[in-house]
């Protein structure tokens, strides 16, 4: 059996990519290993301690889909203003994947390209019965 350390990002600036992830997860660096600019790797904590991030340094920027990526549920407002909010802090949107109906997702891109998905609350699909 194995067990996750972490989840592992390729970034062109590692330090650039810790600070937004940070920002967006509301997650923290290791105050005894702060990131710093110009480190080619930079860990982020979640704010319980479950999750880690580490974003490292290549020299190739992302080509391609992402194989693995984020799939993201808002904890305190509904997916369409997380969707505005995480917009203001500089991602782009690559595909609105939302229904008619209401449920669905929007497929996100972060400053550097990598996709991750912005899913409706469970707040949000308990209202509609779908939990």
């Amino acid at each position: 059996m194995l067990a996750l350390s972490h989840t592992t990002v390729n970034a062109l600036d590692a330090h650039a990519q810790s600070v937004w992830w940070a920002d967006l997860l509301g997650y923290h660096e290791d105050p005894d290993d702060p990131n710093e600019p110009g480190h080619e790797e930079c860990m982020i904590h979640s704010p319980d301690g479950s999750h880690r991030i580490l974003f490292i340094d290549v020299p190739d920027a992302k080509t391609g889909r992402n194989r693995v990526h984020f799939d993201l549920r808002p904890v305190d407002r509904t997916r369409d203003a997380e969707h505005d909010r995480v917009l203001a802090l500089g991602a782009t949107d690559v595909e609105d994947c939302r229904t008619p109906c209401g449920k669905g997702w929007f497929v996100m891109a972060d400053p550097e390209g990598n996709e991750f998905c912005i899913l409706r609350s469970d707040d949000e699909r308990r209202a509609a019965g779908d939990l």
